[in-house]
């Protein structure tokens, strides 16, 4: 749709049905027409209406000297500062960006995203476009900023690319109040309407009254323009009957009817066996299971809703920095790593955990694989503690000696010595490879065992 058309459909309907509620049509051309008819009030160089446009910090929310307004009242003050001739650059197409904004607006307090391509793409014009004319917007005191937009990306890590989105809000600038008489109560962007001036009642007045004449004259004409005879009744034209086939061209496309059944159904066949329900089915219970699954931890005992939570917290910290459990749903990952959560395990320890497996490539279904990934484990463990029974292995007796005194460990480590440089010593004899020297080492360290430094406290 092109820009021009956007215009007429947008003049045509929501913007049209805001002048006849705002601005007496008799008076008031529509804008971009450039037309010598303009609003009273708001005629060029008339001393009710101020040619400054809104620069700088001024069209900042925390600046700025207009009062919000919600999406309608919004619109009619567009209309009628477009209207105006206020900005040079204002015509139809600024109406149609406006129509386009109030569309998606908060009802109440006239937010709303700036979403450039979304707004060129349903107004049917350019970025550029759209960005010229938000900026008359702006420049006419209608639109603030509430928060300025940027590139930067704000997304968690493991999330795809995210930025911060630009978000205006509806205001109405002080020429539109002060040309329609309005009372403000406060100042800025919380400013409101508290009443009129004896200007602005006179001028209800009068637009209500051409409204009113208005519909007045559309009334009669509408009756002027209706059939004679009984009012209320109903004039049915008289046409021919024409029900021929060969002269219908729309009944050469359908399709004949069926020569046979309409419902093409089979037979019903009557299965053969007991007929009579056995008396196992009868007596099952017929009460349905209920929806919800109870959820047990390993000792037997029920999930409680606390655990599940503090389960699912830990892994909302855990998926974004494992990347190959980012298939997988929040509640699945919760289950699969219960015997991480459930050991006390917090979300740096998992982390480890997970990024210990050293995977390569990310699994169809994360949730499975740890779980598989884990039943391997622990299968693995219970052969090793069953291989280590099977052993005689006794861990107990094997750590022993080292949870032992130390005078006792060390006149263990002594003896232990003193007995195997003793048969050092005699295989030597043997051999003939005695040492050469007359000096027996088994007999000084027997002489140390027996002196008081060796000897047990």
């Amino acid at each position: 749709m092109s820009a021009s058309a956007a215009s007429a459909a947008v003049l045509d309907h929501p913007v049209r049905e805001f002048v006849d509620n705002s601005v007496d049509e008799s008076r008031v051309g529509l804008p971009g027409q450039r037309s010598e008819l303009r609003p009273e009030a708001a005629g060029p160089g008339s001393p009710g209406v101020r040619q400054a446009r809104v620069l700088g910090r001024d069209q900042d929310v925390v600046w700025t000297r207009s009062r919000r307004a919600e999406p309608r009242a919004w619109l009619r003050a567009v209309v009628w500062l477009v209207a105006a001739g206020l900005h040079r650059e204002a015509g139809p197409t600024t109406l149609v960006v406006a129509g386009d904004l109030a569309a998606r607006m908060d009802y109440r307090r006239g937010l709303v995203i700036y979403d450039l391509e979304g707004t060129a793409r349903r107004t049917g014009t350019s970025p550029a476009t759209v960005k010229r004319h938000v900026k008359v917007l702006r420049e006419l005191g209608a639109l603030v900023w509430l928060v300025h937009g940027s590139k930067r990306n704000i997304a968690a890590p493991g999330e795809p690319y995210m930025a911060t989105a630009t978000i205006y809000g509806a205001v109405i600038p002080a020429v539109f109040d002060e040309a329609m008489g309005h009372r403000l109560a406060g100042s800025g962007y919380e400013g409101r309407v508290c009443g009129v001036t004896e200007a602005g009642r006179e001028r209800a007045v009068a637009q209500v009254t051409a409204r009113n004449e208005a519909r007045r004259h559309g009334r009669r004409r509408t009756e002027r323009q209706r059939p004679s005879g009984r009012r209320g009744a109903r004039v049915h034209a008289v046409r021919p009957v024409d029900n021929v086939v060969a002269d219908n061209p729309r009944s050469q496309a359908c399709e004949p009817h069926s020569p046979g059944r309409y419902h093409r159904s089979p037979a019903v066949q009557v299965e053969s066996g007991c007929k009579d329900t056995s008396r196992e089915r009868a007596s099952r219970s017929t009460d349905r299971r209920p929806s919800f699954k109870i959820s047990y931890n390993g000792d037997g005992s029920r999930r409680t809703a606390g655990q599940t939570r503090r389960g699912i917290g830990i892994v909302q910290q855990v998926r974004p920095r494992v990347t190959w459990t980012q298939r997988a749903s929040l509640r699945e990952l919760e289950v699969a790593l219960r015997p991480f959560t459930d050991a006390g395990w917090d979300w740096p320890t998992i982390t480890a955990e997970l990024h210990s497996w050293h995977l390569t490539w990310r699994p169809a279904r994360p949730a499975a694989y740890i779980r598989a990934r884990l039943a391997q484990q622990a299968t693995a463990e219970h052969q090793s503690a069953a291989a280590e029974l099977a052993e005689g292995w006794d861990e107990q007796a094997a750590s022993g000696p080292l949870a032992a005194s130390s005078p006792d460990l060390v006149r263990s480590v002594l003896d232990g010595l003193a007995e195997g440089l003793a048969t050092y010593s005699a295989r030597q004899a043997e051999l003939g490879l005695d040492d050469l020297s007359d000096h027996s080492a088994a007999a000084d360290m027997a002489a140390f065992l027996n002196s008081g430094t060796g000897a047990p406290a």
